[in-house]
This record gives C-alpha cells, structure tokens and sequence, in this order.
C-alpha cells in the first residue's frame, strides 16, 4: 500500500465504500489521509455519573443493563439501554440504528461519550458514541499504558460525511491506514522555511488525532502553509517563466496619435482608468509578452480600457481577439466597440457558436483546406478585431498577426482553454479582465503568475444606487413602489437564490416559485423568468427580450451577476438576501444604476436576526465592492467571496484566504526560495510536489 493506492482496492473498503468515498472526491489513499476535520467534539471530561453536569459533553465508563429495539406507532425505530457505571443509570438512545442490538449486549463494558441531558426525571444521552472498554496493559498488576479510544474520551475527528461513510468509518479507516503510509511522508519543506513548524508526518497524525487543542492547531498550521505555498510557489514560478518569454514584438506607442482617440471619447477617462492604461502600455513596450490582470467593478470601464488597448495593437498593424463567458456577452462588446472604434476606421467582427464573419465551409470549397489560413488572412473583411465565445478555440479559426488576446471573465476559462487561444498567435500580449472584486493579497495569490491592475475609480456622473434593507412588514410597500416605477416605464430584476424550492431550505424563494407568486401579485405586468437550468440560447433569448423591454420584470437566479446590460432597469430585489456574500450583492447591484435614472438595491432577509441584517446594512452605507469583500473575508470566510462559479479554481481542503498573515508568510517564503533557486533543482520533493499540483490544480 501506498499513497497512490486506490481506495477501493483496500481489504475492507472495496467496491461499495469506494464507490460512497467516489462521491465526496476521496479515490486514493492520498486523498483520504487529505480529508481533515473540519471540527472536534471534546469528549475529554471522563468523569463518573453522579458528578456530571447537565448539558455538557462528558465521556463515561460503565456497564450495559438492558438493550432493546423499539418501533413507534408513527414508524419511528428506537434502540434504547440502561447504562451503569456503579454511580448511577442514564439511558442510552439510538435512532434507526436497530443493528447495534447485535454488536452491544447485556454486560459489555463501554465507554461512551455524548451530551448529557435530562428526558422527565431521567438522565439521557441521545445518540451517544461508544467503544469497547479496555483493560490496557499492566505489569505486576499495575497499569502502565491505558487503551488509546478512538470514537470516545478526548478530541474526537468530525469530518464531511456522505450516506454509508460516517465520521466513525473514517476515523477508524484513517487509524488504520495512516501508520501504513507514513513512510511515504516526505516533507518536502526545505528546514529554514519549516523552522519551528511540526513535521509533516506529526501534522497528518495530529490533525486527525490530536491530543489536545495546540495540538490540532499546531499540525493546521502546517497543513495550511503547505497548501498555500505550493500555490504562490507555482503562480510565481509561472511567472518567472512567463518574464523570459518572448511577445510577437515590443509595441510602439504613438503618443499623438493615442492621445487624440482619447480625447475623442464621448467621455472623460477617470484616473484609475488613465493609471491603468499607463501600466497596460508599460507592458506592451517590453519584449516580454503583457500578462495583466485588471480587475474592476461592474460598471468600471473595463471594456474601454480594453478597446484602447486593442486599438494601440492595430496602430501596430496586429490583430486583438477578445473572449467573452456568453453569447450574449460577446454581441455586447461587439456594440460596444463598434461604437468606440468604427469612427477610426477599425473592423470589429463576431465569430460565436450562431454566428461568424466569414463563412469557412464556402472558402475550403473553393480554395482548398491547405490554403484557408492564407486566405483567411488577405480577405479584405477579415476584422481587426475578432470578438467571440468559446469558438474563438475552433481549429475552423485562423487568425495571423493577433498581437492582443483578451478574455472577459477569465476565471470561467480554464488554463487549457486559454493556451489554444494563446496558441492562435505567436505568444500575443495577453489582457485578461475581472468584475469580482477579490481583496489585493488573495488575488495576488490566486493569480500571482498575472500582473495585477485595479480600476477603483466609477465614472464621473454615475448615480449611486440607493440600497435599503427591507424588512418583512414593508414588502407590501415595497411592491407599491415596484408597481409605481414600472408604471413610470423602468423594469426590475428579481433575484432568488435558488431554482426550485429545496425540501432543507424552506424559507429560501425560489425562482420558479416566486415567478408564479409574482404573477399573481402584479398580474398586469409582463414577467420573465431565467436560470441557470435554461440552454445557453434561451437564457440569452430571455435577456434579450428583457433589454427589448418585452418584460417588466425579470426573475432569475444570480446567472444575471454577469449579464447584459439594461440601463432601463431600475431595481434590483435580492430575495434571501443573507444567503449571498457581501461582494456577490453588489455585483448584484452593479447590474441596475447603468443609465440616468435613480436606482434602488432592496434587499429582502428571510430572517431579521441582528447578526444578518447589520452584516446586510454594511450595503447600505458602503459602494465599494473591494470594501465590502474584505468585510466578507473577515466575517464569513474566503467562500463567500468567490461563491460557487470560481470556488473550483482552488480547492482548498484546510487552508483559508481569509488568512491574510499565512497568504502574506507563505508569498514571502517563496519568493525568497525562487530567487535562490529558481528551478528548485536542489529541492526535488518541493519539485514533485509541484509537478502534481500542476496535474491536479482546477483552474
């Protein structure tokens, strides 16, 4: 056995369990000793009956009286016993567990652990956990070495579960296999980054049996630097490799020429959109090929700075392809820079799943496959820049001299995807573009291989949107005001978390739910409903017909968070509201304010708890999306600010982003490693390590 071992293949898992295991991602061995806690239950107060408190966790030594099985009239299955420890009795009670009456009979010592309560005028401990007792080993009739327990008396390991795998299997199997494989342990921490660090075979062995709480700390900490410094290792590794490449060429900048398509913009440019473009050219000047990342609100004017940019690419004669997430998304851009760049003369064209500038199928017919890239290339409608969706990756798509590739959303493209398009040019200036807003030290983990550019600066004359909390008592009113604005020729966008209801979380709306609620609630006005279950094509058909005003309303799931623009709507209603992290609402918000109309955010709770609504409130008085994400990062934890749609990039199985000291130790460490060596040739563990992290790294 080792850490490759499949975990199905191991003598008392087999193919069922290895299945079960299959569907929380655990197939290996390595993968099981990599599922950790994620919290303890303290079972470590051993103490008699008669001196326990009520209502704390206690573990308990004693001897089983009776046991039964018990079926209710309303179906319910109970096992009940009498548990003595020579102090006093307690019942013991299990639900749907009816087996245990084979393996517990009447006399069997157990030492049981679980929270002591009080049912009547008896003492009671619902669904204790228990293990044998037993004698330990003595010498000369004195105990030298009491019995190690797993499942009772001490810190006891709760992980992630699924049906058939219980935190008891896994803390048993783990027991199990953990000595097995710990030869194949290999701490690949060089000793000066370590320093006073656990090894890395103590950290596996006390992050899931730890004897105490500085324990389980000290072996997290390690788990958690290791987990972070392999992903700043690779990010800065890339883009070290990234340094020493070569770009297509070094652009020239025409000053005169930039300035005066500038100042022929039917807008003024803010500052943070001046000092991005000036680190944007900064790029372009050098031999090595740009690699930023400029991350921005919605509403920011990412999409300008990206037009100026590919017109600097065509003032030198190269072509710009740029990627959008969505259909929808792509024939937005194209308006928008058709708008911007025709009066210079430039070719904006489309190239998506339904439609293209050029017909290959017509142009193979008659010049013959060998040739369509040179045709391609001299057809005088061939565009100067190529705007598309994943069909931008068609081996159909030829496209010489791109100097610029720029990629909207670039976190819903994985790496793979985005090396085709790279590969469509010879090593272009690449620009990618984000509306996430992601604290500067966590993005600068997540994308270290990019240079980061940030535009924190909304246009001049744009109307903050008016955010309210609303409570449950003023949705009546709120409606009204709804009713009036509509009336007033403005639409709303209505957002639920979910698409149906879920039978665990009853008070969440959901869309279809609140679509017919709705319905019957402005039974005058035209409704539409989008979400995420909807083909690629009618979720844009929807949003279409939502822009061409065929709808009042638009209820939809958070597939809107990036969307089409609609400087008609007006108001954004956030139903369970508390169910979205802070940077993901204003997102939210980011899609209404787009025109000259006041717009209003209005947030609806399912509950009114003070914790939620003052975490809700923070909208009311903050319109930074960075504010706000840090204030996430802090209270709720780095999930809620990626959410679900960039959660997979990064799996983080015990470290967390929130940890802006372990984020800022783990950078530190290895920078200073990759300038000593930066091939790490004389670390070959760090360089395995590395190399499966490559492999297995979602993106």
């Amino acid at each position: 056995m080792n850490l490759d071992t499949p975990l199905r293949h191991i003598p008392g898992i087999g193919y069922l369990h290895g299945r079960r295991l299959a569907e929380i991602n655990l197939l290996t061995v390595n993968d099981l000793i990599n599922h950790f806690p994620f919290r303890y239950d303290d079972f470590s107060e051993i103490v008699p009956i008669n001196e326990a408190q009520l209502n704390t966790k206690v573990t308990l030594k004693g001897e089983i009286w009776s046991i039964k099985n018990i079926f209710t009239r309303y179906g319910k299955k109970l096992t009940q016993a009498v548990f003595n420890d020579g102090t006093n009795s307690i019942n013991l009670t299990w639900f749907n567990s009816t087996y245990l009456t084979k393996s517990i009979k009447v006399g069997d010592r157990l030492q049981i652990s679980g929270k002591l309560t009080k049912y009547g005028s008896k003492l009671s401990i619902i669904m204790p956990v228990w293990e044998r007792l037993e004698s330990g080993i003595s010498i000369k009739g004195q105990v030298v070495r009491e019995e190690k327990y797993l499942h009772t008396g001490g810190l006891i390991s709760v992980y992630p579960e699924t049906e058939g795998i219980s935190s008891k299997w896994l803390r048993t199997k783990i027991s199990q296999i953990l000595p097995k494989v710990s030869l194949f342990i290999e701490d690949p921490l060089p000793g000066d980054i370590k320093g006073k660090m656990l090894d890395l075979k103590d950290s596996y062995q006390k992050i899931h049996f730890p004897e105490n709480y500085p324990d389980a700390d000290k072996a997290r900490e390690r788990l958690a630097f290791d987990e972070i410094f392999i992903i700043q290792l690779q990010t800065l590794k890339v883009k070290s490799e990234w340094s020493r490449v070569k770009s297509i060429e070094a652009l020239s900048i025409n000053r005169p020429e930039l300035e005066k398509y500038i100042k022929s913009l039917p807008f003024q440019l803010t500052g943070a959109q001046l000092k991005v473009l000036e680190e944007i050219i900064s790029d372009l000047k050098s031999q090595t090929p740009m690699n930023r990342l400029v991350q921005g609100e919605v509403g920011s004017g990412k999409t300008v700075v990206a037009a100026i940019t590919a017109y600097i690419s065509h003032l030198n004669g190269l072509k710009t392809l740029y990627m959008a997430p969505t259909e929808i998304l792509a024939f937005q851009h194209h308006a928008t820079f058709q708008k911007l760049l025709a009066p210079v003369g430039i070719n904006t064209g489309l190239y998506t799943g339904s439609k293209k500038f050029t017909k290959i199928k017509d142009l193979r017919l008659k010049t013959g496959k060998k040739n369509i890239k040179s045709s391609i290339t001299n057809l005088q409608s061939s565009p100067d820049i190529i705007i598309g969706t994943h069909a931008l990756l068609s081996d159909k798509l030829v496209a010489d001299d791109v100097g610029l590739v720029i990629i909207d959303e670039q976190q819903r493209f994985g790496v793979e995807q985005r090396s085709i398009l790279r590969s469509k040019a010879k090593i272009p200036h690449f620009l990618t573009m984000t509306a996430t807003p992601i604290p500067r030290t966590v993005a600068l983990t997540l994308y270290g291989d990019l240079d980061l550019s940030i535009i924190d600066e909304l246009p001049k004359g744009r109307i903050p949107v008016k955010t309210h909390v609303v409570p449950s008592k003023k949705r009546k009113d709120a409606y009204k005001f709804i009713q009036q604005r509509v009336d007033a020729g403005e639409q709303v966008y209505i957002i639920t978390p979910l698409i149906e209801i879920s039978e665990t979380l009853l008070t969440v709306k959901a869309a279809k739910d609140e679509f017919e609620t709705l319905q019957k609630v402005f039974p005058k006005l035209k409704l539409g409903l989008l979400h995420g279950c909807l083909k690629p094509k009618e979720k844009d058909q929807v949003l279409n017909d939502f822009k061409d005003k065929r709808f009042d309303i638009l209820v939809s799931t958070s597939v809107v968070e990036v969307g089409v623009d609609v400087p008609n709507a007006t108001i954004m209603v956030i139903e369970g509201a508390e169910r979205f992290g802070l940077a993901q609402l204003h997102q939210l918000r980011g899609r209404v304010g787009r025109g000259s109309k006041q717009s209003y955010c209005l947030l609806f709770p399912t509950t009114e708890e003070s914790q939620i609504v003052s975490r809700l409130k923070n909208l009311e008085r903050i319109s930074d999306g960075m504010k706000l994400s840090e204030i996430d990062l802090k209270i709720r934890g780095s999930g809620e600010i990626f959410g679900k749609r960039q959660s997979g990039r990064l799996d983080l199985k015990i470290a967390s982003f929130a940890d802006i000291d372990l984020i800022e130790k783990t950078r530190a460490a290895a920078q200073k490693l990759l300038a000593e060596d930066a091939t790490l040739a004389n670390y070959p563990r760090l360089k395995v390590k590395l190399s499966s992290f490559e492999q297995v790294a979602p993106d």
